[in-house]
């Protein structure tokens, strides 16, 4: 046999793809990965079939279809106010994790360091070290996950080249304050430190919460990459497209790497959500949408013993067991699994140390049903 040496050594199957195979094994609710188990918009479906028997079936554009770049643009100059070039500064991607993967690909080189917040989503700190970046962890602590900015700063050193931001944040729902940007804005001031914002859950935010997009300040716009997600969007998780935003000269850089590792996404796909996203109603009204979900999940997890963690977005709510016992995590998720058949996330897989907090995470991006089902699975515990 030949041998290779990994670059990921101590890098295994994705917890994601774990649980989910668990719970199919033992026929159980999965409310682990976070995809829905409801059929997307029919209008969205006809708009992407009508595109495929239109004859768009061949090689998009490497940036993307110029309509929902323009489209994007829009949207984000509505919201946010701030102005994207669709030429030079937005690019469709297959998915915001290859948006995330492209962007620390674009810039970061051997022994750079990247901060990153934990719980993190689990693609980050993988990327990074297979470029040869070191990853800087700063751990965030239940209930509230908040964040320390002084404690951040003692992280910075000459090498520090990006800082990773998720809000809405998976898995633990928390979202950035008024008081975070200011700090951050204040930390990045006069340095070269880049900013690479997962904003796949910008549109999933709960009780009039403001969802603070990068995007919304012109001092940390200029130094950073905005990820976003069309799944998470359009409830349609498996086609894999999402965007990035950037100014002129890191989206040069992007592109570099973008036409190399993919070069185009998905051309129906692309002509579909363009004519979807002309009616602007399709997003505003997720976070109501969702946040009906949240508050009927919630109310029933209520009955049960598990403590509720504050959900402000995104489509998790973490629950805490410490109070119960203090089996592990992973224990934890797999004996609910095995004897009770529910399916959830154990939080210490999204840090680097595999922290563990006695959290599980869970989904409800799922029918009513389906909720019902597993916290009446759950009772029995």
């Amino acid at each position: 046999m030949i041998s290779i040496q990994s670059k990921l050594p101590h890098t295994g199957v994705t917890i994601f793809s774990v649980m989910s195979k668990l719970a199919e094994e033992h026929n159980a609710v999965n409310l682990s990965q976070g995809f829905p188990d409801y059929e997307c918009d029919p209008k969205l479906l006809n708009f992407v079939t009508d595109a495929m028997l239109n004859g768009n079936n061949q090689y998009a554009p490497m940036p993307g279809l110029p309509v929902l770049r323009e489209l994007i643009a829009e949207k984000v100059s509505d919201l946010y106010g701030a102005n994207y070039n669709p030429d030079t500064e937005i690019t469709i991607t297959a998915g915001g994790t290859q948006a995330i993967f492209t962007a620390l690909s674009s810039c970061i080189n051997s022994g750079d360091e990247v901060i990153i917040f934990e719980p993190a989503y689990d693609s980050y700190a993988p990327a990074i070290k297979l470029l040869g970046g070191l990853v800087k962890p700063y751990e965030l602590s239940p209930p509230n996950y908040e964040i320390d900015w002084e404690m951040v700063k003692k992280l910075f050193t000459a090498n520090t080249k990006m800082i990773i931001l998720n809000s809405p944040q998976n898995p633990t729902g928390c979202i950035l304050s008024d008081k975070d940007i200011k700090a951050l804005i204040k930390l990045t001031k006069n340095t070269d430190i880049l900013i690479l914002s997962d904003e796949v859950y910008e549109h999933i935010i709960f009780d009039n919460n403001k969802h603070r997009s990068i995007a919304l300040y012109p001092e940390l716009r200029e130094r950073s990459f905005i990820t976003a997600s069309f799944g998470k969007l359009l409830h349609a998780t498996g086609w894999k497209t999402g965007y990035c935003l950037a100014p002129e000269n890191l989206m040069k850089e992007f592109r570099k790497v973008h036409q190399f590792n993919v070069f185009s996404v998905n051309t129906p796909m692309q002509v579909g959500i363009a004519n979807y996203l002309k009616d602007k109603e399709t997003y505003m009204g997720l976070s109501h949408f969702f946040q009906q979900k949240r508050d009927f999940f919630s109310s029933l997890l209520a009955e049960t013993r598990f403590k509720l963690l504050p959900c402000n977005g995104s489509y998790f709510q973490c629950v805490s067991y410490a109070h119960l016992n203090q089996e592990k995590d992973t224990d934890m998720a797999i004996r609910l699994v095995k004897e009770f058949g529910v399916a959830s996330i154990p939080v210490s897989a999204f840090y680097m140390k595999h922290t563990d907090h006695q959290v599980l995470r869970f989904c409800f991006a799922k029918k009513q049903e389906t909720l019902e089902k597993a916290v009446e699975r759950l009772m029995k515990l």
